[in-house]
């Protein structure tokens, strides 16, 4: 059922306790996730977003609760993506007419996804609809992180619905920021933000810069998945600026997959030169055939340095590995540096096919690499804690 926000909003989504996957297989959901709907009530009523489509028959029986759906003036579509607008084509069946308030490619992508001719109403930023005290003021947030994407803002109280933007995939019996477990919520919304809008950080910047001229009083950020942002909202936008400016924390990230264990042992061997020659960095490993991977990615987000190893298995690297490695080119991280490393049995070309993919995903090579003969002895271990401590030594300057 619906949760009071305030005397005037209601929230109206649902709390999805057993998501584990989101976009397909794409993205990792550990804590589950929300699909958050918001009910404003005042002269007029409007519903701001829906929830995914397998939940929207429970949707609207739970919103006829709320409300006698007749008595719904608008729906705004700040997102069109199905885990938004899922519920809308059986909703508009039950309220046809109604208008649905969105920006001009919002109709191309609800028209594209369901195929049906609702009474579209097209707004841009600065428009603004009245619900009679207060009003909806509309801010375009293209890219943040498809095209239609927007912001609704409501005057006197002073909330902001951001969609997608601030929110992260994160299932709680608690509705606010200052109720749950701090670690887990940021957590969350670092992973949030380095899988899914690291590609348009430069634009994240300038919207944020953008909305903060506009001088407006914010009591509170209402997102369309997770935590609302009540106690000090702001937090989370000086977080997305942070994240937004290249963010890089003291920390090496090496990622490997081994077919017998020598690249493993080069990966450990690697970690420990760094640590001894540079104890305040933080170092992490993750074998990219066994760990979560918008997990891993999250960790090179916050990384100084990326290596990547992989022996070499028909002149080229193992899947796992490649598929990250295509992955992080497509996020576009930036002013991060890398190195390769992999263990060989004849023909060797491994470090060389992962350096070529790190350069062409923007990553800029701290050396040539470094590639063991077989299962590595103390000599080559050695060689690979020297090589681990000139990179430890590199993150000191």
């Amino acid at each position: 059922m619906g949760f009071q926000i305030n005397d005037r909003v209601r929230w109206v989504g649902k709390v999805d306790w057993e998501l584990r996957t989101f976009h397909g297989e794409e993205y990792s959901t550990h804590r589950g996730s929300s699909y958050n709907s918001y009910l404003v009530r005042d002269e007029k009523i409007a519903l701001i977003d829906t929830v995914w489509q397998p939940f929207a028959q429970e949707f609207i029986e739970n919103l006829k609760q709320e409300v006698d759906l007749k008595q719904i003036d608008y729906v705004i579509a700040n997102h069109a993506e199905i885990d938004h607008s899922g519920a809308l084509p059986e909703l508009m069946e039950l309220i046809p007419g109604t208008p649905v308030y969105c920006t001009a490619n919002g109709i191309k992508s609800l028209k594209g996804h369901y195929h049906r001719d609702w009474n579209f109403v097209p707004v841009k930023t600065g428009d603004k609809l009245s619900l009679g005290k207060r009003e909806l003021i509309f801010v375009e947030a293209r890219m943040l992180h498809w095209p239609d994407s927007m912001f609704s803002y409501l005057t006197e109280d002073n909330i902001l619905f951001s969609n997608d933007a601030f929110g992260q995939h994160y299932a709680s019996e608690f509705r606010y920021n200052d109720q749950v477990d701090q670690a887990e919520l940021y957590q969350e919304a670092i992973k949030y933000y380095a899988n899914i809008l690291t590609p348009f950080s430069k634009l994240v910047e300038h919207k944020i810069n953008e909305v903060v001229g506009f001088n407006l009083p914010l009591s509170m950020i209402c997102p369309s998945h997770g935590i609302i942002w009540r106690e000090n909202p702001l937090q989370i936008v000086r977080q997305y600026l942070d994240w937004a400016k290249d963010y890089r924390d003291n920390q090496v990230t090496i990622i490997y997959d081994t077919m017998w264990n020598s690249t493993r042992k080069m990966a450990e061997a690697i970690g420990q030169g760094i640590k001894s020659a540079n104890p305040e960095a933080v170092v992490k490993l993750f074998n990219s055939a066994r760990s979560d991977k918008n997990d891993t990615i999250s960790e090179i987000f916050k990384s100084k340095v990326l290596l990547a190893g992989s022996p070499t298995i028909n002149r080229g690297i193992l899947s796992s590995l490649a598929g990250i490695l295509e992955e992080i080119k497509g996020l576009g991280f930036k002013q991060k540096k890398a190195a390769a490393f992999g263990s060989y049995g004849w023909s060797g070309e491994s470090v060389k096919v992962i350096s070529e993919k790190l350069t062409g995903a923007g990553f800029e090579l701290l050396n040539d690499g470094l590639k063991v003969l077989w299962n590595p002895d103390e000599p080559a271990l050695e060689e690979c804690v020297a090589f681990g401590k000139q990179l430890g030594e590199s993150l000191k300057e």
